[in-house]
């Protein structure tokens, strides 16, 4: 089993980036990993497993935002197709340095 949780949290205000930071901090000490910036994701070998991270997902909920916990198989998750775009790479400016030949 895999549980993901998808967030949306804001981060307006000082005390409001703080919850969300502490979010983060909480997910990742249950030994969840960043799939996107705002999506956790975590394997979990049992559906009980799995209940027990979800669990302690809802106890560090933040008071604002949005939250949503979805449970996939490990199957599931194995047929998600990822794309990749590339980064853009600004040119370098010419060179302000004489060049002697």
């Amino acid at each position: 089993m895999w549980v993901l949780v998808f967030f949306d949290l804001p981060t307006e205000t000082r005390q409001e980036r703080k919850a969300a930071s502490g979010f983060r901090k909480k997910l990742i000490k249950d030994g969840f990993g960043m799939f996107q910036f705002s999506i956790y994701t975590r394997f979990c070998p049992s559906r009980e497993n799995a209940a027990v991270h979800i669990k302690r997902t809802k106890m560090a909920l933040p008071k604002k935002g949005k939250v949503c916990v979805m449970q996939i198989t490990d199957k599931q998750f194995g047929m998600m197709e990822l794309f990749h775009g590339q980064k853009e790479v600004e040119p370098e400016p010419p060179s302000q340095q004489l060049e002697l030949f």
